[in-house]
């Protein structure tokens, strides 16, 4: 049983096998999926998924990259799509992505990344965070902005384990994806090392980031054993305990029954 704790299946790479593939995700052993939306138009795109595939749960929210240019209005359509199907279980992905500079600029992700998480709060749901070269103000906006009363998760996770300490402490739990396979995935191998099972969940960021062996192919869910495998590697224990305990975390952070 594996729970794909991010997945953008709505993504256009997915175009030619999309039903194909997502139909045959349970036979990979993969029972759940969290899929994301990044902008206004993928949301609808993600209400469209958790409509026709039971196993497909959705999270809607405007990435940090895709909030210049918005408009007040953008959080009246997000509350709208979320209030339009139980199955959107978390408000995501919102952050910050420091990588390019001034794209767009820092003072308007922030501010629609607090947004954003003040919508999770009015409506009692989790956040899905995307953080790049960002990992300061990350953490103090979750914190200041009392992000903790609704938890959530840190996606893809790639930094040290003294801050994923801290992201533990608030209640919050770390996205591990395929880069805990890359070879030079130290930061990542040390914090799954360090922190507890219990507060990990796992993902494929799919298409993207596929880990080893399929590193540079398409990803989808499927890949989802291979993170499973090198996570236990580095824990001590099975796989299969991996997948169990990874399964149960994201269904208590998302109130699936």
């Amino acid at each position: 049983m594996y729970f794909d704790s991010h997945a953008h299946y709505d993504d256009r790479q997915f175009d030619p096998d999309r039903d194909e593939l997502l139909l045959s995700l349970p036979e990979s052993g993969v029972d759940y999926v969290i899929n994301c939306a990044s902008d206004l138009a993928s949301a609808e795109k993600v209400l469209d998924l958790v409509r026709r595939y039971d196993f497909v749960y959705g999270a809607v929210g405007i990435h940090p990259e895709a909030v210049g240019g918005l408009d007040p209005e953008a959080v009246t359509s997000l509350y709208g799509y979320i209030e339009e199907s139980s199955k959107i279980v978390a408000v995501g992905e919102i952050g910050l992505d420091y990588h390019y500079e001034d794209n767009p600029e820092r003072d308007v992700q922030q501010e629609w990344f607090i947004e954003q998480i003040e919508l999770a709060k009015e409506l009692e749901l989790p956040v899905i965070v995307h953080s790049r070269d960002a990992a300061a103000d990350t953490y103090e906006i979750l914190r200041d902005y009392d992000a903790e009363q609704v938890g959530g998760v840190l996606h893809s996770y790639s930094g040290a384990p003294e801050m994923a300490q801290k992201y533990i402490d608030m209640g919050f739990y770390l996205g591990i994806g395929g880069m805990i396979t890359f070879a030079n995935a130290k930061k990542v191998a040390a914090t799954v090392e360090k922190m507890p099972l219990e507060r990990l969940l796992i993902e494929t960021d799919c298409p993207y980031l596929a880990p080893v062996p399929m590193r540079g192919k398409r990803n989808d869910s499927g890949n989802l054993r291979y993170i499973a495998e090198r996570i236990a590697q580095i824990k001590g224990v099975t796989p299969e305990e991996v997948a169990r305990v990874t399964t149960e975390n994201a269904k208590r952070l998302f109130q699936i029954q």
